[in-house]
């Protein structure tokens, strides 16, 4: 019986969901509210998408821009993680409250905040005109770099905290063993740490990738127009084109690609 609950919850509000995105994604469009028709099977979305580049390309661009995203995180939540798993058992309650820190503030507010300092007139600017560092502003909004940099800034907990958690668990037995028997530092790290850690480093990885994938507010703030990636473009389906099997397909297809990744952040999470 209560098996039954979570497994009714996950009918009710995934499995369900999911079918009926399947099911209108191979629906014909019609004008009215809602701009398709139940019941008529059509491949028209699956003609628009395999006949305009557009859309392949909005997928490979996010799949880049979510692998950039995740390798970035994770290159900086592996020494941050490694500091809050050595610091004094005191204090780290705390450090993990700071990491904890930017969901305190709404996800909007903290990309409207990056608008105001890459902007021209903002505050990056602002210092490098006033210390005689430029001669002009620097156009740093709406850039590549501008979308990085919100998403790391966004996803960089998700990749602190499974680190967190893999490195709390090492046996520092085994680092003091090695050092011990003369291996410098540098060697303990490549030899004991980041092995023992790399099923953690995986999950910390993948819990940035999956969501970064689909993100559609960071590039949209703060990305250049031809940032056009496949949150974007599903967006642009469903609101400006009233194309709603298009848009359900482009969902449909980036859960099927985000299916293997999540199965493997499973797998990790359920190693003993």
């Amino acid at each position: 019986m209560l098996r039954a609950i979570p497994f009714g919850w996950l009918l009710a509000f995934v499995a369900v969901p999911c079918l009926l995105l399947l099911a209108i994604a191979f629906s014909a469009t019609a004008e009215g509210v809602p701009p398709f028709a139940w019941g008529r099977f059509s491949l028209e979305a699956w003609a628009t998408l395999t006949e305009d580049s557009f859309y392949l390309e909005a997928f490979l661009r996010s799949l880049r821009v979510a692998f950039t995203t995740a390798a970035l995180c994770l290159a900086l939540a592996f020494p941050m993680a490694l500091a809050l798993a050595r610091a004094p058992a005191r204090w780290q309650p705390a450090l993990v409250l700071a990491v904890l820190l930017p969901f305190w503030t709404g996800f909007l507010l903290r990309m409207a905040a990056w608008v105001g300092l890459l902007r021209d007139q903002g505050w990056l600017n602002g210092v490098l005109l006033g210390l005689g560092l430029v001669e002009e502003p620097l156009p740093m909004l709406y850039s590549t770099p501008a979308m990085l940099l919100g998403m790391v800034h966004a996803y960089l907990p998700f990749a602190v905290l499974p680190l967190y958690a893999t490195l709390l668990r090492l046996d520092r037995g085994l680092e003091e063993a090695a050092a011990d028997l003369g291996a410098s530092a540098f060697t303990v790290f490549r030899t004991i740490t980041l092995p023992l850690a790399a099923p953690g480093a995986a999950a910390a990885f993948l819990l940035v990738f999956i969501p970064a994938a689909g993100e559609y507010v960071v590039p949209e703030m703060l990305g250049p127009p031809e940032a056009q990636l496949v949150g974007r473009a599903l967006w642009g389906a469903f609101f400006q084109d009233r194309d709603w099997p298009l848009a359900c397909l482009l969902a449909v297809l980036l859960l099927a690609v985000l299916v293997l990744p999540i199965r493997l952040f499973q797998r990790l999470e359920n190693r003993p």
